[in-house]
Parts: C-alpha cells; sequence; structure tokens
C-alpha cells in the first residue's frame, strides 16, 4: 500500500545510530574497495551501489527570493559488463522561458587497480552533452571514461534551482542493490512542503530544529543593491537506507515508479514572515484553473460553430442523446489517430486537431468533449494517471501527477467513459491502463473518481467437444468466449497480420498432431462485445495401445507467472479473472479409460478471493471434465504472495496431467 504522511510523522528503527556517517567520502579510494567480486546483498549483481548521498537546502539568493541548492554524491561498484550501463549518468535539469537550473561542480571519476596500484580517469567536461526533452525539460548526460569489469566510478555536483516547487526527491532503491542511500534536507519554517513516501522498507529518519539566519538580495536593479535579512527556525531531516535489494520488474506490474523506495516533496504554502500564500490550492481551484485554460478547457465551452458540417450530419435522425454522443465518438475514433498516450494538454487548436486528423490523447479526447458539447450533450474531461505513469494521490491537488484524459458522458441517470484514441475499443469502453485509482472529473465541484482494476472483471468461456469419426479418429470442436480485453488484442492481431495468420498461431500451439478443418471468428466489428472463436479440428494421431491427451489442450496454463521465491511490492493485475473450461470427450471405440486426473477444488483464501476448480468424471463412455480459475480481486499485498504463487503453483501442475486411454483386450 501507498503510505502518505506529512512532515511530522517518521519511523525510526531501532538497529539504526544516527551516530553513523556515510562510509565513504569523494576521492578516497583504497585497494581493498577492489576486493569484492560478489555482495551478500545480491550474489548475482553486475553493479553494487556503495553510496548514494543528497542534500537540499532553501537558501536566499540575488534575485530578491529564495533557491533550492541541490549536492548528490554516489559511489558504484562496477562488478562485470552487464553492469556497465551504471557508467551512464543522466542529470534533469528544469526550464521555464529563460530561467534554467543551473548544474555546477560537477566532478566524475573512474578507479581501476591496475598492477595492484590505483589508476584515475577524470571526465572530461567536453563530454558532458545537452538534451531537451522538452519546453520544460533538459538532461546533462555523461559517460564515466576507461570503464573495465571492477572499475569503481563516483561523481558529484550541485544544482541550483530558483524553482521552489522542484525540491529535489530521493530514491533510496534502484535496478541495483544500494547498500547507503541517505538524503538531507534543511527545510525553513516559512515554506510549508507536503513530503509523499512509498516503498515498503521503513526508512531510518531525524529531524532537528536550529535557528538560520536567512539573506535575500536583489542585484538585478540599477539601483544600490536592496538586502534584507532575517532569522528563522529551520528543520534538519535526515533520512537513511541501509542494504537495500535492486527492485526488479516482476509479473503483474503496473509500474516499478509505484513501488520504489522513495520520497517527493510538493509545495504547499508560503508563511510569515513571508506574504501568506497557498501554492496548492484546492481540488476545485484545480478544476477551475484547468477549465480556464486555453489549452485544456477554455476551448471546449466556445461557440465552436465551425463544428456544424461535422456534427449535424453525424446526429440527424438520431433517436436519444447515447445514439447521437456513439455516433460522435465513433467518428473520432476512426478518423484521428493518437500520437502520444501521454498528455493532459492541448498541443493545437481544435480546428486544426480535425483538419490534421492527429493529436496526443488530450488533443483527441478534448476535441470529443467540444463535439459532444456542440450536439447540446452532456461530456466532462477526466483527468487520471495510467497505471504505467504511476499512482496519483487523492489526498493532495498536485496536476503534475495526471498524464491522462478521457471524457465522462450522462445521458439521464447513465454515465459512460469514453476514450476515443484506440481504433478498436468500444463505446463506454476504457483500456486496463486507466484502471489506476483515484481520477477527478473536470467540473465545478471537482468530483473525485476511483477506477480500479478489482472492479474490472474479465470472463472467458472456452467449450470443447471431442467426438471420433467414421475412421475411428479424433475430432474436435472448440467454442470460445474470450474476455473483452482479450477479444480487444484479437481484434488488434486480426486487424494487423490478418485472420488466417491468427489462427495459425492458434494451430501451432495445439502441435503438428493437429488439422484445423473449419475456422470463424464472430463478432469483429462489434466493438462494444467480446469476440467468438470457433474451429474444428482432427488429430491425426495412428492408433498406438496408449492414447494421452490432456484435455485443456493449448488453454492449459503452461508456466506459473510467479516465478521469485519472493517479492517485496504488490501483485497488480490489469483486471480480475474468470476462466471456465469445459469438455466433453466421447471414448473411442476399442478404448477404455486406464487413467483419470484426480477432481480438486482449492480456495486461494479463506476470504474466498479465488478459487481453482478441477473436476473430472466418467460414464457411460463420455469423459466430462470442467477446470475454472477465479481470482475476485485484482490487487495482492506483498504478504499474500506466497498464497498466489502456490495458487498458480497447483493450477500449472493440474492443468498439464493427462487423461490415459488402453485399448480393450
Amino acid at each position: 500500500m501507498r503510505i502518505l504522511f506529512s512532515t511530522t510523522v517518521f519511523v525510526l528503527l531501532s538497529s539504526f545510530t544516527f551516530a553513523q556517517k556515510s562510509p565513504v567520502k569523494f576521492g578516497k579510494i583504497s585497494a581493498e574497495d577492489f576486493s569484492k567480486k560478489i555482495y551478500s546483498i545480491d550474489s548475482n549483481a553486475n553493479a553494487v551501489v556503495i553510496a548514494d548521498i543528497g542534500s537540499s537546502e532553501i537558501l536566499g539568493n540575488s534575485k530578491g527570493s529564495f533557491s533550492v541548492e541541490f549536492k548528490r554524491y554516489r559511489r558504484v561498484h562496477i562488478l562485470n559488463k552487464n553492469g556497465y550501463d551504471q557508467a551512464d549518468v543522466r542529470i534533469y535539469i528544469y526550464k521555464n522561458g529563460s530561467v534554467e537550473e543551473d548544474l555546477s561542480s560537477l566532478k566524475a571519476v573512474t578507479y581501476n587497480l591496475e598492477n595492484g596500484k590505483i589508476t584515475e580517469t577524470k571526465l572530461d567536461k567536453n563530454n558532458i552533452f545537452r538534451d531537451q526533452l522538452d519546453k520544460n525539460r533538459a538532461i546533462k548526460k555523461f559517460t564515466f571514461p576507461n570503464i573495465k569489469e571492477g572499475s569503481i566510478v563516483e561523481f558529484e555536483y550541485t544544482v541550483n534551482s530558483d524553482f521552489l516547487f522542484n525540491l529535489q526527491p530521493w530514491a533510496f532503491q534502484g535496478d541495483v542493490p544500494v547498500l547507503w542511500s541517505e538524503y538531507n534536507l534543511r527545510l525553513p519554517e516559512f515554506f510549508g512542503y507536503v513530503f509523499l513516501t512509498q516503498g515498503y522498507f521503513q526508512l531510518a529518519a531525524e529531524k532537528k530544529e536550529n535557528r538560520t539566519r536567512f539573506t535575500v538580495r536583489d542585484t538585478r536593479t540599477a539601483q544600490a543593491t536592496e538586502s534584507v535579512s532575517f532569522d528563522a527556525n529551520v528543520t534538519d531531516y535526515r533520512w537513511v537506507l541501509k542494504n537495500v535489494p535492486a527492485l526488479k520488474e516482476e509479473s503483474f506490474t503496473s509500474t516499478l515508479n509505484n513501488h520504489i523506495s522513495k520520497i517527493e516533496f510538493q509545495l504547499s504554502d508560503q508563511r510569515p514572515p513571508l506574504e501568506y500564500y497557498n501554492y496548492m490550492g484546492t481540488w476545485e481551484k484545480l478544476a477551475s484553473d484547468l477549465l480556464k485554460d486555453e489549452d485544456f478547457g477554455l476551448a471546449l465551452d466556445k461557440n465552436n460553430g465551425w463544428l456544424s458540417d461535422v456534427v449535424n450530419p453525424l446526429v440527424a435522425g438520431t433517436k436519444n442523446d447515447k445514439e447521437k454522443a456513439k455516433k460522435i465518438y465513433e467518428y473520432v475514433r476512426d478518423n484521428l489517430t493518437c500520437t502520444d498516450h501521454d498528455g493532459k494538454y492541448l498541443t493545437q487548436t481544435l480546428k486544426n486537431i480535425l483538419k490534421t486528423r492527429n493529436g496526443n490523447v488530450a488533443d483527441i479526447n478534448l476535441l470529443l468533449i467540444a463535439m459532444l458539447k456542440y450536439a447540446n450533450l452532456q461530456a466532462d474531461p477526466v483527468i487520471l494517471s495510467t497505471r504505467s505513469n504511476g499512482y496519483a494521490s487523492s489526498l493532495y491537488p498536485v496536476k503534475s501527477r495526471f498524464n491522462y484524459v478521457i471524457c465522462k458522458f450522462t445521458a439521464g441517470n447513465d454515465e459512460y467513459f469514453l476514450d476515443a484514441t484506440h481504433p478498436r475499443l468500444g463505446f463506454g469502453k476504457l483500456t486496463p491502463d486507466c484502471y489506476n485509482g483515484s481520477c477527478r472529473i473536470i467540473d465545478e465541484t471537482a468530483t473525485q473518481l476511483e477506477l480500479k482494476a478489482d472492479d474490472l472483471a474479465e470472463k472467458k468461456v472456452t467449450m470443447v467437444i471431442i467426438n471420433s469419426d467414421e475412421k475411428g479418429q479424433l475430432t474436435g470442436r472448440v467454442q470460445q468466449y474470450p474476455g473483452y480485453f482479450e477479444s480487444y488484442n484479437i481484434r488488434d492481431k486480426v486487424k494487423e497480420k490478418g485472420k488466417d495468420a491468427f489462427f495459425k498461431e492458434i494451430k501451432k500451439s495445439y502441435g503438428e498432431d493437429i488439422e484445423f478443418t473449419t475456422e470463424r471468428i464472430d463478432s469483429l466489428d462489434k466493438l462494444e462485445m467480446p469476440v467468438g472463436l470457433d474451429y474444428q479440428f482432427k488429430i491425426n494421431k495412428d492408433k498406438e495401445d496408449i492414447l494421452y491427451v490432456n484435455p485443456m489442450f493449448e488453454e492449459a496454463w503452461k508456466e506459473n507467472p510467479f516465478k521469485s521465491t519472493e517479492r517485496f511490492y504488490p501483485v497488480e493485475m490489469p483486471y480480475t479473472m474468470d476462466e471456465t473450461y469445459v469438455m466433453t470427450m466421447l471414448i473411442p471405440d476399442g478404448y477404455v479409460v486406464d487413467e483419470l486426473p484426480k477432481s480438486t477444488m482449492v480456495k486461494l483464501n479463506e476470504n474466498d478471493d479465488g478459487v481453482f476448480e478441477y473436476r473430472m468424471t466418467e460414464s457411460n463412455g463420455t469423459i466430462s471434465f470442467r477446470s475454472r480459475i477465479q481470482l475476485k480481486r485484482a490487487f495482492y499485498l506483498p504478504d499474500e504472495y506466497e498464497i498466489l504463487r502456490e495458487f498458480f503453483n497447483l493450477v500449472v501442475k493440474k492443468q498439464s496431467e493427462q487423461i490415459v486411454l488402453k485399448k480393450k483386450k
């Protein structure tokens, strides 16, 4: 679970004392530091962070205000070639107009042990490069020189920022193990920040208060320099985490950014002796600001008479509001192309979006809302954070946490959520990436919504009949109704490669002994419905004394998706699961049952959050089989991981068992 807390809540570990200081200092390297080839924290690690230490302090500047001074030091031991990526460094720089954060005092050195002596290779400043990512973000990047297996690298730098809202976050964990991670913050009483922490390791933390003198100058005027000095209380915070394992990608993970142990800061207000000002505001103010923003809501409520040539023909002859909305939605979905599924602001005018017929997710869905409004339908934007972007807080109105815009359409008492950026997504459907918790309707009340994966059900039914033809060969028919999102993927595959190629892939999974005789897909163009698959096959096997038949065919779970023995963050499935497989098999003439898999039923836990049912019987020459996997939740905490892993171990084992038939004597 995500833990949110203010500046007053801390955890102090009894095993840690703050008399302990950083184990290393820049330039202090000994031959002994190279001796380790394997670290106990992770014997398979390609590199290990020896220490990563950061500090932020708010200081008076010479521009009549305050700045944030951020310092960072980092040392890494690169153990083998697979750890060379740790020699690539990226430093993010924020920019607004002509004002940009300043990177200074950068030092970077590579150390190698050669013939018992330590050699140093310093970074040439000419090998530091800058890339502009967008109008507000740039990166300064470099690669350590002379990297070898066993190299130790370290760097330090300072970033001075006039953007108080950009107080540097700190990640205590990464893609390689970290032996020591530390962050220090000096925070004056006249600036308030919300602290947001996440992760599943407790931080050792302390805070101390002292009194400090602040001086603010303004040297930008033609007159004499103005200067103001005053004393204020300052709180020194310190957080430390030791021996942190690498955070590795596991199955059913939204984004590792949701689970990495880190702390972030959001500027909330300024206080006396400064003039009081609330930076964060309220949800209602956030919504109001967005509705007044020319790159978001301002364009939606204009007359937009130019839309008449498109909208009026679409809604002509429709019987009700839902039918009108569906016609407009289908037009936008089928005629515009989404170039970027990340964004909450318009990148061009609505008129130009319609003309060019492409844009990002905000462009397309805000155009959809404008068209619905022009048709006198009730439609509002909804901002959310996708699963791949990370969680958005339901408590704090932080606009930067959201990266996606959809439409809420209301007809009477019915509400529909629309996303016109996916060409084969049905009316009233959203992709699983949108089901990531807290969202906000951008209207006068900024109403909160919860779109949770636990509320999204994916139901699949497969029915199989096995008979024998007149030659005694086994034949079969499969009728399958996949869940909506599997159907969505099937539509994509058929659109991309064609129906024949799609069934060729299915046939390959059955094996060489299977020959398909008929193939059909129903409801491909009915995008609000799941598809239906119907195909027949025959098994080209010589009559043997013993026949082995897996009743699940290619529908079995062949491997456990949960391979790791332990997991430090939750399992986040995209939706709940309900898979039912039913088979009826007539025993071929001349054969009898020699062995049937045993029936079983297993519950995931005492709360009935999941069940695995496996039932098989034989009567009067007919084998009846039913397998069902049902998971009623999509989200599982780390301490539930073991039971989930064992549950799927059993599923994989049972679904691999075979029916054994033998010839009659």
